[in-house]
């Protein structure tokens, strides 16, 4: 365990329970990983850490579904993923530059805002227009250098609409993907980026594949109504709990 030295067992076991179940969620759904899970490891680690670890575990499981993203996702996810790219390193800054609690309150209220996204009405399946689809890809780079989180603007881009749950799941993935890499990079220029962070991010990815395997065999085993109900409590219960945590 020399090599994630500075990280005490507390931290680490929080890391690895929160690890397993955030990635469930995500082979369920094709999101919430970054939603449940930066809330609770900011707890135990710094949220620049938390943010970072999260990333490199995200950015590797990416590259294991690239074919299963070409195949099925919309167009809009490549532009959603370029200017995601544009506005990663900026978020970073703005984290960095924040006190640590009230960087953990911010994180936690985005997680919060995506418990209610997921249980707005769907709409049509037409795509939105170019503002919208831009103003989501500028927003999720913002959040995916502060939080980890580009979720919030991207799930219900496509999981409000009636579009197939194939397409929303790889669109989500693949934006996803990209937001994981820009985030890793936007660590690296800023000199945010520590060894200690790479390393408990690839310990933990053992688990990250594990979790995400078992949800991806649950996906398509429930009702379309019970994923969303069920992601939406999730969701909602990790931000309660990172608030909660806060004011005490």
């Amino acid at each position: 365990m020399e090599f994630l030295a500075g990280f005490n067992m507390l931290q680490i076991s929080v890391a690895a329970l929160a690890t397993l179940g955030a990635a469930f969620i995500r082979g369920l759904t094709g999101f919430g990983f970054g939603i449940l899970l930066v809330p609770i490891l900011a707890l135990a680690l710094t949220p620049v850490e938390a943010v970072l670890a999260l990333n490199i575990m995200a950015g590797l499981l990416a590259f294991s579904e690239i074919r299963y993203v070409l195949r099925e996702a919309e167009r809009s996810a490549l532009t959603i993923s370029v200017l995601l790219v544009l506005t990663a390193l900026p978020g970073l800054l703005l984290l960095d530059a924040l006190p640590n609690n009230l960087a953990r309150l911010l994180i936690a209220l985005v997680a919060l805002s995506a418990f209610f996204a997921v249980l707005l009405p769907r709409r049509a399946a037409t795509a939105p227009g170019p503002l919208t689809t831009g103003l989501v890809g500028l927003s999720a780079g913002v959040l995916t250098g502060f939080a980890a989180m580009p979720g919030p603007p991207v799930v219900p881009y496509y999981v409000g609409r009636d579009i197939p749950r194939t397409t929303a799941k790889a669109s989500m993935i693949g934006i996803f993907g990209v937001a994981s890499m820009a985030g890793v990079s936007s660590g690296a220029v800023s000199g945010l980026l520590e060894w200690r962070t790479i390393a408990l991010g690839l310990a933990l990815f053992p688990l990250v594949m594990l979790g995400n395997w078992l949800g991806s065999r649950a996906f398509g085993k429930v009702s379309d109504r019970a994923w969303r109900v069920f992601v939406g409590i999730v969701l909602g219960a990790a931000a309660a709990a990172a608030l909660f945590k806060l004011v005490q």
